[in-house]
């Protein structure tokens, strides 16, 4: 029962470890917003799928003008949070990176109910525990021949639970479970995320990562071949930008800076774009109704996409 449980906690693509492939990309990369050219003068595709996602702003090209309108007064009213009347920057910003995660929360919201088994809207560890590893206390992995990797298993989920569990009661909301499940998008998670990094690769454990662990997390030798050339560079790399105080090996603010670094933050310059050019009276702050009157910068609709057309159709000639 519990082997059946293991391999469908796997096949859904939760927390569970598995083996490592030829070659990992353990960094965490910020997505684009779209990829569509952040360019005004040609229309502002980029700015919808920046503020809708994508495949809600496809949904928003097929509506009239004034359906489009009418759902963005809906979506305004859903980031002002504190409903003081004002959108901010940061509203904002949290709003675009909710979007833009948002097929991270349907992944959750998939399988929530195989978790949730009270039906009461949270998920406690012991139902998180006992629908994947499919025992009762006091049962210990019985029934498997490697109960030790399944035991250290669950202590490193209960470890990361517990670390998304923010109010400490051992009972997720939706927010802390989606952490649990996807740490790496989660701040306060960034020191649960190094730490798992550091069990993954520190082989002689010491707390720390040498070269020599660093590349055998990428890169399995068969036999006495000599090593490829992109071994070969990440070895430099390692020397060059990993190991920022040169001692030869990385630390936990060392692993943080490779893993988690911290890149152009889009959110936070669409965010920026998106009041700037709306803020009429220039208070640094948006009402819904400067968000209404500039509506076709934050979404599309059938009058939109025609215009676009138009502008594309005559640039080409």
């Amino acid at each position: 029962m519990l082997q059946q449980r293991v391999v469908l906690a796997l096949c859904l693509g939760l927390v569970l470890a598995k083996p490592p492939p030829e070659k990992k990309d353990r960094v965490h990369h910020g997505q684009e917003l779209s990829d569509h050219p952040h360019d005004d003068r040609q229309g502002f595709q980029y700015d919808h799928e920046a503020f809708l996602g994508k495949e809600q702003a496809k949904t928003f090209d097929q509506l009239t003008p004034e359906e489009s309108r009418e759902r963005l007064g809906k979506i305004v009213d859903r980031i002002d949070r504190d409903q003081d009347g004002f959108v901010t920057q940061a509203e904002l910003k949290d709003w675009i990176k909710h979007t833009q995660n948002r097929y991270i929360y349907e992944n959750v919201d998939k399988n929530w109910k195989d978790y949730d088994r009270d039906g009461d809207g949270r998920i406690a560890w012991a139902e998180f525990k006992n629908a994947t590893y499919g025992y009762y206390e006091g049962e210990e992995f019985s029934d498997l021949e490697d109960k030790h990797s399944y035991r250290k298993m669950l202590a490193r989920d209960e470890r990361r639970f517990r670390a998304a569990d923010r109010d400490g009661d051992l009972i997720a909301t939706r927010e802390e479970f989606t952490a649990f499940l996807h740490p790496e998008e989660f701040d306060y998670m960034k020191d649960i995320v190094v730490t798992e990094t550091i069990e993954d690769i520190d082989k002689n454990g010491d707390g720390y990562v040498q070269v020599d662990e660093y590349i055998g997390d990428m890169y399995s030798p068969e036999g006495s071949e000599p090593e490829p050339e992109w071994v070969q560079s990440e070895r430099q790399q390692f020397l060059d930008f990993r190991d920022l105080d040169r001692d030869g090996r990385l630390d936990r603010a060392e692993i943080g800076h490779w893993i988690l670094p911290q890149d152009y933050d889009h959110p936070e310059v669409e965010a920026k774009h998106l009041l700037y050019e709306s803020d009429k009276d220039k208070d640094e702050r948006l009402t819904k109704q400067e968000i209404l009157d500039n509506w076709n910068m934050f979404v599309g609709s059938q009058a939109t996409n025609y215009g676009e057309d138009l502008t594309r159709k005559h640039d080409e000639l």
